[in-house]
């Protein structure tokens, strides 16, 4: 718009983008900053204006290229993992169709209508971007982190993370590393993390850390209302088809046979999930689960003996 000649003002700015003045201002902030040289006049008819000679490169996308942006744009907001909240993501999403040729984008448009998601938007909390941005400096150049923290429960404290990677698990945002306090391996939500600072110094990861893991094992080991313990006759791929590393771990028990071990809040899910593994199983903990497992096998005769 700014190119296309002439002092254009704030209001006729606002108007055309759908956005107010305070926007505008924040977007011509922007654009000097990425050594855009935009000129700003004053008196009744002042407003912005381009500098001489100078005009921005257009932006020059492939089909593929558009739909992985739009698609990964869209992604992230119905799966809860953008980073800003739902307005970022579409005025971005708006900005590329508005430069796009008419054909790619029509076919774009027709492609996102089509789209279904199981998950349901807006489902998560989103972190603060500069938190985000703050936590991944702090990983890239091993710096300790500051932060203000909210637990679950509420309660707000200050820690220093040794922060040794960012990952998106389950339609949410953590960081895991060395609690510096307590010297132990931490997990944190970064929808509840608020002024994230670096500090001077650094510190070195330990050997082999790996963050995604880390993140998928605490799940699995966090303390849940029942301890399950099974022995299923199958391979490990088998079993982790119905049961991830998140939910479950394994280990080695008779030849053949691998030990599960489940931390649950409810059991009434597993039935469903043992039956659909198709595999010998034997429960050893807990005897609710064992209850529950008999009344569906029950429940799955009768349906089967009805025409």
């Amino acid at each position: 718009m700014l190119q296309s000649g002439g002092t254009r003002t704030v209001a006729e700015l606002a108007e055309r983008l759908g956005v107010d003045g305070r926007t505008v201002r924040r977007y011509v902030g922007q654009l000097i900053d990425l050594d855009v040289p935009v000129e700003s006049v004053r008196g009744r008819y002042g407003g912005y204006r381009l500098g001489p000679g100078h005009r921005l490169p257009p932006l020059m996308l492939s089909d593929d290229e558009a739909l992985a942006v739009l698609l990964g744009l869209v992604a992230g907001r119905r799966t809860g993992l953008g980073t800003a909240g739902r307005t970022a993501s579409e005025t971005a999403s708006a900005k590329i169709r508005r430069v796009l040729p008419r054909q790619v984008a029509r076919r774009l448009d027709v492609l996102l209508d089509s789209l279904a998601f199981t998950d349901r938007p807006g489902e998560f909390d989103t972190p603060d971007a500069d938190v985000l941005l703050t936590l991944a400096d702090a990983v890239g150049h091993r710096r300790p982190v500051a932060m203000r923290y909210t637990g679950g429960d509420g309660r707000r404290s200050e820690r220093t993370l040794h922060a040794y990677g960012i990952v998106a698990h389950a339609g949410r945002w953590y960081v895991t590393g060395q609690d510096a306090a307590g010297g132990e391996d931490r997990t944190f939500r970064l929808d509840r993390i608020a002024d994230a600072r670096t500090l001077p110094g650094s510190f070195e990861p330990p050997e082999g850390a790996d963050p995604a893991q880390r993140v998928v094992s605490g799940f699995a080991t966090a303390e849940y209302r029942y301890e399950v313990a099974l022995r299923i006759q199958g391979t490990t791929e088998q079993i982790r088809a119905r049961l991830p590393a998140s939910v479950a771990t394994l280990e080695e028990a008779d030849e053949g046979w691998l030990r599960v071990r489940i931390l649950a809040e409810h059991l009434d899910w597993l039935p469903p999930v043992l039956a659909s593994l198709d595999r010998p199983f034997v429960i050893e903990t807990p005897d609710e689960l064992r209850t529950l497992t008999t009344e569906f096998a029950a429940r799955l005769t009768s349906y089967a003996g009805h025409p």
